[in-house]
């Protein structure tokens, strides 16, 4: 999945929040090179080589034609990749925006709802059912924010002139293997500019990695079915090394005058030494009595918040390399209970 780009993109709930603000919406009629305009021929040649390499690898003849024939190159999608806005914002903001009453009443209701599929896909992945509905919301606010975008004719765009041509060449193959596969046709396979797709947002690298099946119709349904976006987050944890026995860690309080010179974030202790240092849990009390290792996270500096995290919080961050997107699912998995 998210290979290192798609990681560090995966937080499309709250990105398209903030792109759609930043950029308004532009006519396709002028966010398409059409044939005649600077580059086409170019770009149609280099499309020649693109089908000639998917051939190489074994990808069908009619996937090739499924997926390349009439791709355009949108204008659109290299500004919003060549303009990603500065993150500005605080850890309490990013955390104020993402986890909000109403997200957290929604994914309660939502799992409630689904508690049946979702106790049943715990059982099979070993994933905590709170964590998955997390993921999701975090991601897509729960399916309702997933992209509009054509995911070939945006990988194809980005592969042609983007800032990481090979990446974005190499998920461009992916998506026509997806094609190949028979998971979803052409017309649905839609996502963000960036190329992720679906509730879960995968990059296409990452849905042939861990997407499933789970109701058994033939296909890894990401976009539609509930059942395999629910195991397919499950699935990408689970072969990450998640720990259904722990949670992800906790918010601490940190002592007066905390030596922050000897123990700077990202320090790594048992929960005992911590302890021991004066950490306590956010609410003043002890941490708990177990043999846990757990690092400092201060991901909004010496002044903000504090936390102390565990092993599946790294799972996390195979997910998404950011401490904001990281503990806000953590965040929102504790407010969703059990």
């Amino acid at each position: 999945m998210k290979k290192d780009f798609a990681r560090s993109r995966k937080s499309l709930g709250l990105a398209a929040l903030v792109l759609v603000a930043l950029f308004p919406v532009i006519a396709s009629a002028s966010t398409v090179i059409k044939k005649g305009t600077p580059n086409t021929a170019q770009f149609d040649a280099w499309l020649k080589g693109v089908r000639e390499e998917a051939l190489q690898q074994g990808i069908s003849e009619a996937a090739v034609e499924e997926g390349l024939s009439d791709v355009r190159h949108i204008e659109k999608v290299i500004r919003l990749d060549r303009k990603q806005p500065e993150k500005t914002r605080t850890h309490d903001e990013y955390l104020k925006l993402v986890i909000t009453p109403e997200r957290i009443a929604r994914g309660r209701a939502l799992m409630a709802e689904n508690k049946q599929l979702l106790d049943a896909i715990s059982a099979k992945y070993g994933v905590q059912p709170r964590f998955i509905v997390a993921l999701w919301g975090i991601e897509t606010s729960y399916g309702k924010i997933t992209g509009d975008y054509s995911i070939i004719d945006a990988l194809a765009t980005l592969a042609y002139d983007g800032r990481r041509a090979d990446f974005f060449r190499t998920e461009l193959l992916n998506a026509l293997r997806i094609l190949d596969a028979h998971d979803v046709d052409k017309s649905h396979l839609r996502g963000s500019w960036a190329g992720a797709m679906g509730q879960t947002q995968f990059m296409p690298s990452s849905f042939l990695s861990f997407a499933q099946d789970y109701d058994g119709d033939g296909r890894r349904d990401i976009w539609n079915t509930q059942a395999d976006v629910f195991a397919s987050i499950a699935n990408y944890l689970s072969k990450s090394g998640w720990n259904i026995n722990e949670t992800w860690g906790r918010e601490v309080k940190l002592p007066q005058g905390f030596d922050f010179a000897a123990n700077p974030k990202g320090t790594e202790k048992t929960l005992a030494e911590w302890e021991a240092l004066g950490v306590r849990n956010v609410s003043g009390g002890k941490l708990p009595n177990k043999a846990l290792t757990a690092r400092l996270s201060l991901p909004g500096g010496e002044e903000g918040r504090a936390y102390l995290l565990y092993g599946n919080n790294k799972v996390i961050m195979k997910w998404n390399r950011s401490d904001y997107f990281a503990t806000a699912v953590g965040t929102l998995a504790d407010a969703l209970g059990h």
